[in-house]
């Protein structure tokens, strides 16, 4: 592309839920720092091509920039660029929710799946009601899930996406910094698999993550 610089770049993010709903199997999408590796361009490069209405893309609830695998797939060969063998199979990376309403706990969330070896899209969520849209829009491989959220708690955001006419395909990570002894029964009832409190870490729930995709994997 004409006059785009080509500097050095970085990826992608982190999520806490998970679970799938009736939508197209095949949609993924990918964040700027992901489009801006493939383009060899900055990531800031990338969000003004989709403000600019160059690249098709969508902005979430918390402001990440995404665009659907077709449509990048679209944008490069129309700019004769290589499209990358996941682009060309029609698969994204695995794409995790990380819903969490402490801004300060979620940038860091994210910077630490950002530094491990997990080779995943993050979409981020800080409410019950985003999750429930992020889940429903980007059909995600796993879900990291804070306990307690403004205006749902986890065993709630789960409940709605076990209503008929949904399907919760994917595993439940539940993090929290502490929560009623009976809700742990409820949400082994519900199909979560693995609870963990916040004061164990980061690096556990990244650990955490990797058991749960290498599940989804040989399943």
């Amino acid at each position: 592309m004409q006059g785009v610089h080509i500097p050095p770049l970085r990826t992608s993010h982190f999520c806490f839920i998970w679970g799938s709903v009736s939508l197209p199997k095949s949609r993924r999408y990918w964040g700027t720092q992901r489009v801006a590796r493939v383009c060899q361009v900055s990531p800031a490069t990338v969000a003004n091509w989709i403000d600019q209405g160059l690249l098709k893309g969508h902005k979430t609830p918390t402001g990440r920039r995404r665009v659907e695998a077709d449509d990048l797939s679209a944008f490069l060969k129309a700019h004769d660029m290589s499209v990358p063998p996941e682009l060309q199979n029609g698969n994204g990376h695995d794409v995790v929710v990380v819903v969490d309403d402490d801004p300060g706990y979620l940038k860091a969330m994210v910077l630490t799946i950002e530094r491990s070896d997990l080779d995943v899209e993050v979409v981020e969520a800080a409410t019950g009601v985003d999750a429930l849209l992020e889940i429903g829009r980007v059909q995600p491989s796993l879900i990291v899930l804070d306990f307690s959220l403004p205006d749902l708690n986890a065993p709630q955001v789960i409940q709605r996406l076990l209503e008929p006419g949904r399907k919760l395909d994917a595993e439940v990570i539940v993090v929290t910094g502490g929560m009623p002894e009976k809700a742990t029964g409820e949400l082994r009832r519900m199909g979560v698999k693995v609870i963990l409190n916040k004061s164990e870490g980061m690096p556990a729930v990244v650990d955490a993550m990797r058991e749960a995709l290498r599940r989804r994997q040989a399943a």
